[in-house]
C-alpha cells in the first residue's frame, strides 16, 4: 500500500475488507475487480469499491445498505478457512500479554492448524520478526499458508513439517514457545532447550487432566511463574427496553498456562 492510500484510508485492489450489512451477515472479502458477493440482501461487485474510503456506505442491487469495514485482527483470526479448531481471540489476547514478544521476536508455535494463532503472531512480529510453525501434517500446513498470505503476512512466517515430539527443534534462542497439541508435557523438555532464559512458554489445552501432565513437565524443566487461567466472554445487549447479558456467551474454550523459564537446569541460553 503506497503512503498516499494509506494516509486518504482508500480500499484498493486485494485489500482485505469487511463487507457488513447486519450482525449476522458479515463478510471477510478479498477486494478483486468484476467478482460478486451474493447474499439474500442482493449483490455487490467487489471491484466497484476501490478507490472508496474504508467506512463507505453502498448499496446492493436490491437496494440494502452495506458498510466497508478494515478488519479487526479478530475478524482476520475467525474467518480464516478452518481445517482444525481454532484459538479463540478472548484466550490470544491473553497469552499474546503474558509474554513479551513484539516487532523483531523470533517466536516458535507448535501446532499451525489453521493458522488463526500463526497469523495473529506474524502480526505482532512484524515488520522484521519471524515466526516458525510446526506441525505433523502437510494439509493443515497447506491451508495455513493460504490464510496467513491472504492476511499479508507471508514473510513472516516459517513453516515446517515435524514432529517435535519425536525430533528436536530447528531453531535455538527464541523469545516465546506457543503450543497447541494434544499432549504438551511432550514438548516442554525439547523446547525448554531452544527458548531463551526468562522467556516465556504458554499452552492451552481443553481438558483439566491435560493441564496436570503439562504443569509437572514445566515444574520438571525449569520453568516458574506457572499460572493456569480460563477466560469466559459474556457479551451484553444494549436495546431501548434495557441491559441485559446476551443468551449465549463464548464460555469454556480452553486451559491456559503461562510460564516462564529460569536458568541453571541444564538448559542455559
Amino acid at each position: 500500500m503506497n503512503d498516499s492510500k494509506s494516509v486518504k484510508n482508500l480500499i484498493g485492489e486485494n485489500d482485505l475488507v469487511l463487507v457488513y450489512l447486519n450482525e449476522k451477515r458479515q463478510f471477510l472479502v478479498q477486494i478483486t475487480p468484476h467478482l460478486k458477493l451474493s447474499s439474500d440482501f442482493g449483490e455487490l461487485i467487489l471491484g466497484d469499491v476501490i478507490g472508496k474510503p474504508y467506512g463507505y456506505i453502498g448499496k446492493t442491487h436490491l437496494g440494502r445498505e452495506f458498510y466497508c469495514l478494515k478488519p479487526s485482527t479478530a475478524d482476520l483470526m475467525m474467518k480464516v478457512k478452518r481445517t482444525t479448531t481454532i484459538v479463540y481471540p478472548k484466550d490470544t489476547g491473553y497469552l499474546l500479554l503474558e509474554t513479551a514478544i513484539g516487532p523483531g521476536s523470533k517466536v516458535i508455535e507448535v501446532g499451525t492448524g489453521s493458522g488463526a494463532l500463526t497469523l495473529v503472531l506474524a502480526k505482532f512480529v512484524a515488520p522484521d520478526g519471524m515466526v516458525y510453525t510446526y506441525d505433523r501434517r502437510e494439509e493443515f500446513i497447506e491451508n495455513a499458508k493460504k490464510n496467513i498470505e491472504r492476511a499479508g503476512y507471508i514473510n513472516n512466517v516459517e513453516f515446517f513439517c515435524h514432529d517435535v515430539a519425536e525430533q528436536e527443534f530447528l531453531q535455538k534462542g527464541v523469545d516465546a514457545i506457543f503450543i497447541d497439541v494434544p499432549e504438551p508435557w511432550t514438548i516442554i523438555p525439547k523446547a525448554a532447550k531452544v527458548l531463551k532464559g526468562g522467556h516465556h512458554m504458554v499452552s492451552w489445552s481443553p481438558n483439566v487432566e491435560q493441564v496436570k501432565s503439562t504443569v509437572d513437565a514445566l515444574q520438571n524443566n525449569g520453568f516458574i511463574r506457572i499460572k493456569v487461567s480460563e477466560i469466559v466472554e459474556r457479551e451484553m445487549l444494549v436495546r431501548q427496553q434495557g441491559v441485559r447479558p446476551r443468551e449465549r456467551g463464548v464460555t469454556h474454550t480452553a486451559y491456559l498456562v503461562t510460564s516462564q523459564k529460569i536458568l541453571g537446569s541444564g538448559f542455559e541460553i
